[in-house]
């Protein structure tokens, strides 16, 4: 059964309304000439509730925006009360809409999981998954490695967003997401991957040029760091050094900021600073000798990841596959 996102995008609302009303489920009922499926309409309403706009809510059901809203009214006039109050800017839920929101988010999960079940007990994971993750994890982890995924399941398609932002796991439609650090929103539901170990390193020429610093504190004067920033905040990330009991926040002046770890490394290779980062980043560089190790008898952090998923959402066999793999993935960094 097909859902409302899933439809093509029709030239004009009435032939995406003429095309909703062709479609025969249990849940179809006749309202003023209008065939309303309470089920499809239901799947609207929350992706309309999710998204914020019914202007985004039709770009993500890519559908008219006329055929979304009528189709909203067509729900409300079904159940006899009003379920949201629109103004220009903004949409709320009234009190009869939350509830009618949090009952159908579960029975929506419900719909979704007795057709996954079905499905996955006749057939292989199959479809598409859409998945975000930070630049760095995608280029030098994830993305070299997916030769073997695609070789499992063959009939997977993967959608990889790529970026540091926050995705909107719901309102984007994205599955799972890999996440690096401490996760900060408790509605996912996170398994861990491991752990991403930091490397504090520079290039020769910078070193040539600076000295090489042998205490962590001596980074305070004379040096200048590669700093990188939080994508989100803009708020610059800290890291500690450890020996032997003693801890060092490093600290420094800087003549270059950046919200990318990818970019931050070039930084580096460019001798425009001392840069830490994660360990798999530089590990081909140390080894080539493009970057020297800085304080390499002082332990660097260890960096939590996870893959996540929203609570609401269910995990199906497509999904499920592509985390299964990605622990497997991560096992080296455990």
């Amino acid at each position: 059964m097909a859902s409302a996102w899933e439809l093509p995008k029709m030239a004009n609302a009435n032939a995406w309304l003429q095309y909703s009303q062709r479609r025969r489920t249990f849940s179809g009922l006749a309202l003023g000439g209008m065939v309303v499926d309470k089920l499809d309409a239901m799947r609207v309403f929350v992706r309309v509730v999710d998204a914020g706009t019914f202007t985004r809510a039709a770009d993500l059901l890519n559908a008219p925006k006329s055929a979304v809203t009528r189709k909203i009214q067509a729900l409300e006039k079904l159940l006899g009360v009003k379920l949201l109050h629109r103004t220009s800017r903004r949409l709320s839920l009234t009190e009869a809409g939350s509830h009618y929101y949090q009952g159908a988010l579960k029975l929506l999960d419900q719909v979704n999981s007795l057709e996954s079940s079905v499905a996955e007990a006749t057939q292989a994971p199959r479809g598409k998954v859409k998945v975000g993750m930070p630049g760095a994890v995608a280029y030098n982890l994830v993305v070299p490695a997916l030769g073997s995924f695609f070789e499992l399941y063959p009939d997977i398609q993967l959608d990889i967003q790529v970026g540091n932002r926050t995705a909107d796991l719901i309102a984007e439609s994205v599955d799972c997401v890999i996440r690096v650090g401490p996760l900060m929103n408790d509605s996912l539901i996170a398994r861990p991957l491991g752990f991403l170990g930091m490397t504090t390193c520079a290039a020769p020429g910078y070193l040539v040029k600076h000295g090489i610093p042998n205490h962590p504190i001596e980074l305070e004067h004379g040096h200048t760091l590669v700093q990188l920033v939080s994508p989100q905040s803009a708020r610059a990330f800290s890291h500690d050094l450890k020996r032997r009991g003693e801890i060092r926040t490093l600290s420094g002046s800087h003549q270059i900021s950046l919200n990318d770890s990818t970019a931050a490394l070039t930084a580096g290779l460019a001798g425009l600073g001392i840069l830490t980062t994660y360990s798999f980043l530089v590990k081909a560089h140390l080894h080539s000798g493009a970057l020297v190790e800085v304080f390499p008898d002082w332990e660097g952090e260890q960096i939590p990841v996870h893959i996540a998923l929203s609570e609401n959402r269910h995990i199906a066999s497509k999904v499920r596959a592509f985390m299964q793999w990605t622990q497997e993935l991560f096992a080296p960094h455990r």
